[in-house]
């Protein structure tokens, strides 16, 4: 098992950038696939981006793809995700989720066993 925590949201202008960080406990972290998901006001929450264990394989939403960039650091068992030119309508909540390796990459929001609360982004015209 896995707990998530997520940091680095806030209020920024169009254009601006962010780092989210999600910090997991446990020891076995390196053993997950990661990912990124947000969820808008009023919409269902999404697929962002996610990363696979050793960090060979990424993967983005094409809304994000060339603007946000997923990384991890096993060593201190966190997720990354840089968000660069940031828009209006990247305003959510993102979530961190983990999915044991072993079942591959999916963007399916029901594949992932284990989700931190979420942390705020506020992008502002």
């Amino acid at each position: 098992q896995v707990q998530l925590v997520e940091s680095g949201g806030g209020l920024v202008q169009a254009g601006g950038s962010l780092r989210l960080s999600c910090a997991a406990s446990g020891r076995t972290f390196s053993t997950y696939y990661m990912g990124w998901f947000r969820q808008a006001p009023g919409k269902e929450r999404e697929f962002v981006a996610a990363v696979s264990r050793d960090g060979s394989n990424i993967y983005y939403a094409d809304s994000v793809t060339g603007r946000f960039t997923i990384s991890r650091d096993n060593a201190k068992s966190t997720v990354y995700l840089q968000m660069n030119s940031l828009k209006p309508e990247d305003t959510a909540v993102y979530h961190c989720a983990a999915r044991s390796y072993v079942l591959g990459f999916s963007r399916s929001i029901g594949a992932y066993s284990y989700w931190g609360q979420g942390t705020q982004v506020t992008v502002s015209s």
